[in-house]
């Protein structure tokens, strides 16, 4: 019998409120709602310094733009460590990792994980060196700040959770989970304004069907993502 495993992940920001919408509507809520994920968004504001909850400052060095400090965050991340063992520390960084599905997979087998959201120009680097696991990158491009990738990274992660969709097979036959896109689909009406179905999907024969997604899988990997094929 499968048994179904929750997992938390928090979420450090300064802008918690960037991340609201997408983490309770869809997919994401019913993985909330079936305590399959347990995520917790923390402003690291309230963990700032002096009156004003200071949590950013110049640059040594005389660099243009903020530069998020070492102490907030060291703090929050401290004390998240003495409620929990944690897997990962992740910091949603434009030089890091690429998100990929390999690793989307590899990290929805995780218990505890922690994102760092990145703003300003930028992290005290001794946090990178000395607290984050792994860095992260959705892409190769430059965003206002880290919690969309941050978005992005929960809801790759949370949806391949057992028991969050309704068909286990749904994710299995996702873009990118056997290195390919996935080949085209279609619903009712088998026909509209002319334009049809393919005959093989609407044959009954499951082999045809699964002969026929291979090779436009394989088609439309060849002709819109190419680097992704080892020819």
């Amino acid at each position: 019998m499968l048994i179904l495993r929750g997992m938390r992940i928090d979420i450090l920001s300064v802008v918690p409120e960037l991340l609201e919408s997408p983490l309770n509507h869809s997919i994401v809520k019913r993985a909330r709602d079936k305590e399959l994920a347990e995520i917790h968004v923390h402003n690291i504001r309230e963990y700032g310094l002096g009156r004003y909850r200071q949590v950013d400052d110049y640059s040594f060095g005389g660099d243009a733009g903020m530069v998020m400090m070492i102490e907030p965050v060291y703090n929050l991340i401290s004390k998240l460590k003495r409620e929990r063992d944690y897997d990962e520390v992740i910091y949603t960084s434009p030089d890091g990792e690429i998100l990929s599905q390999g690793l989307a997979n590899e990290l929805s087998l995780k218990g505890n994980i922690i994102i760092l959201c990145g703003h300003y120009k930028g992290i005290d680097h001794r946090i990178r060196e000395h607290l984050i696991t792994k860095e992260i990158s959705v892409g190769d491009y430059v965003l206002s700040g880290g919690e969309i990738p941050a978005a992005i990274i929960t809801d790759a992660i949370v949806r391949l959770i057992p028991g969050v969709l309704g068909d286990e097979q749904s994710a299995l036959s996702d873009s990118f989970q056997d290195g390919l896109l996935a080949p085209p689909v279609y619903t009712r009406p088998a026909e509209f304004n002319g334009w049809k179905v393919p005959d093989v999907l609407l044959s009954g024969d499951p082999k045809k069907i699964s002969q026929w997604q291979e090779v436009q899988a394989i088609e439309r990997t060849r002709a819109l993502r190419p680097a992704l094929l080892n020819e």
